[in-house]
């Protein structure tokens, strides 16, 4: 779920394992946005997102308002909050003994190809025919002959 907020740029996404602080749901899943247009969009991408998983948002919270929109999943509940609004309700320090990991969107990582291992006698080789090929010259095809036209007369 803390992916479907990068699809809309949410800011300092975390994810809370408050499986050993309270019975009452197991991850919180915060996230911040810049405006509540934002907020709205992050809720919906989250809402849409797990809709095509299988999965149905128990409760919503704040949709109206775009403050504070809480979608709760009954073992994860989702918090998007406008900036201001995360700052003031301080989430991460209610629940400071749970666990946190922070989500971040990374593009993927390029890895070169792995280099083949080739026996030297191999490459030797490759390289003296290489060499031969190159300083080698091709024959040239001859023209074909011109069979020559009589001039009428």
């Amino acid at each position: 779920m803390a992916m479907f907020t990068l699809e809309k740029k949410a800011s300092e996404v975390i994810v809370m394992d408050l499986r050993k602080v309270t019975d009452m749901t197991d991850f919180f899943v915060i996230c911040s946005a810049d405006s509540d247009v934002q907020v709205k969009a992050i809720a919906y991408a989250v809402m849409e997102g797990t809709d095509n998983m299988g999965l149905t948002t128990w409760h919503v919270e704040g949709l109206a308002q775009r403050q504070w929109i809480l979608l709760d999943y009954v073992d994860i509940v989702v918090h998007i909050f406008h900036k201001e609004a995360r700052k003031f309700y301080a989430l991460e320090k209610i629940w400071g003994d749970a666990a946190i990991e922070t989500i971040e969107d990374k593009p993927p990582v390029k890895r070169a190809a792995k280099p083949k291992v080739v026996k030297e006698k191999v490459v030797k080789e490759k390289a003296v025919k290489a060499k031969a090929t190159t300083t080698e010259k091709k024959p040239r095809k001859k023209a074909a002959a011109v069979p020559k036209l009589k001039k009428a007369q």
